[in-house]
């Protein structure tokens, strides 16, 4: 499996693509930490894109890779090598690209600008920790839906549909089951619903991160109560290792089963 992991590494960090994706985030950041006083309205701004590129780039780039690396994957299932190798050393070397990218595009402008001795460092240590999960998460689902469509139109759209669903569509329907349903107490169905999109979840804790949970009203204080605590803060987490760990899961067991 490291083998593969290595190929798709280090075949994805040649790819030009790779170096575009790393150097908007170098730009970006070199741009809004240098150009911004305040370091939490950066951080801010970063989140809001982070939150809707990342998760896209790693669905785009999982599909694309499964599909044009499909004849050599082939190959490789002839070789006695296990289906499982194969296929998570493809996932790793594809996310763990996009990780570093993402990483090193916004961890340079960040030790320039000088942040590693201020406070500022966990805010922006939480927000390429979450940039890394949904990373992970979506390019496992990717994969899995790369997977289990022959037919590449299919594969993208199903993949584009998802991520419009989770970054888009998922916010308009929890909002409106918060304004039809008012009258009833929904605390604890505003807290169920959040843990169940990866992408709401990543910008909750981000928000409650930066302390200015307020600005979200009741809700705010809601989510402040669970998610600002110890507890909360490891629910959460754990709730993004499992939206990483069961797409993995399947990917793995659907490769056995496949029929190539």
């Amino acid at each position: 499996m490291l083998k593969i992991l290595k190929y798709s590494f280090y075949d994805l960090m040649r790819s030009r693509w790779s170096y575009v994706y790393f150097l908007f985030y170098l730009a970006l950041g070199f741009v809004l930490l240098f150009l911004n006083n305040d370091v939490s309205k950066a951080v801010i701004t970063l989140m809001n894109i982070i939150i809707v590129l990342v998760p896209l780039i790693g669905t785009i780039f999982g599909v694309m890779y499964y599909y044009n690396s499909k004849e050599f994957t082939e190959l490789l299932l002839a070789q006695p090598i296990k289906r499982s190798s194969i296929f998570l050393g493809q996932y790793f070397g594809v996310a763990g690209s996009l990780t570093l990218s993402l990483v090193l595009g916004l961890g340079i402008p960040f030790v320039l600008y000088g942040l590693l001795r201020s406070d500022a460092i966990f805010d922006f240590s939480m927000l390429l920790l979450i940039g890394a999960f949904l990373t992970l998460i979506f390019t496992a689902l990717s994969f899995n839906i790369a997977l289990s469509n022959e037919n590449k139109i299919k594969g993208f759209g199903y993949a584009v549909l998802l991520w419009l669903f989770l970054a888009v569509v998922y916010d308009g329907l929890f909002l409106m089951s918060l304004i039809l349903f008012e009258e009833y107490p929904l605390d604890n169905f505003s807290l169920f619903a959040t843990m169940l999109n990866p992408i709401d979840l990543s910008r909750t804790l981000i928000l409650l991160k930066l302390d200015i949970s307020a600005l979200l009203g009741y809700t705010g204080a809601v989510f402040k109560s669970f998610f600002g605590t110890s507890l909360g803060l490891f629910i959460s987490f754990l709730m993004l290792t499992l939206w990483t760990v069961i797409p993995v899961l399947r990917l793995i067991f659907k490769s056995r089963k496949k029929d190539f």
